[in-house]
């Protein structure tokens, strides 16, 4: 129980920094999308260079999983295909629900029940993405 509540703690901090920041806004998001804001370009620009930077760290430091195995990292496929569609279907659903994966529970920890909707879709599309990935094209 007091390994996991390191995790509980980072999941708080994380909840305070989207809604302190505002990322968990619709109209930030909005704004973003109609290019009238930098701030969403700004929170996402640090989270993609905070991953870099921890990326980093793990294989320099050869971290660990919690159950004590070696982090490995697989090269990805080039191929640009699919992460073109697949970008297009997370921008659709970021687009109607006004909210990424992130801060969806965040949204629903705060009060908002209908993100249970979205959460359900998401856990959904990921489901049956896992049942047909081996008959799509690659």
């Amino acid at each position: 129980m007091l390994k996991s509540l390191k995790y509980i703690l980072a999941g708080i901090v994380f909840g305070i920094v989207m809604s302190k920041s505002e990322a968990i806004s619709w109209y930030r998001i909005q704004e973003m999308f109609r290019f009238q804001s930098f701030q969403m370009f700004g929170i996402i620009g640090t989270a993609v260079v905070t991953g870099i930077v921890a990326i980093a760290l793990v294989k320099r430091f050869g971290a660990k999983t919690i159950g004590g195995s070696p982090i490995i990292f697989t090269a990805k496929d080039k191929g640009w295909r699919k992460y073109l569609f697949g970008g297009i279907i997370f921008g659709f659903g970021w687009v109607l629900t006004g909210a990424c994966p992130g801060p969806i529970f965040v949204l629903l920890g705060q009060g908002y029940l209908v993100m249970i909707v979205v959460i359900t879709g998401s856990l959904a599309g990921t489901y049956v993405y896992g049942l047909c990935r081996d008959r799509l094209p690659h």
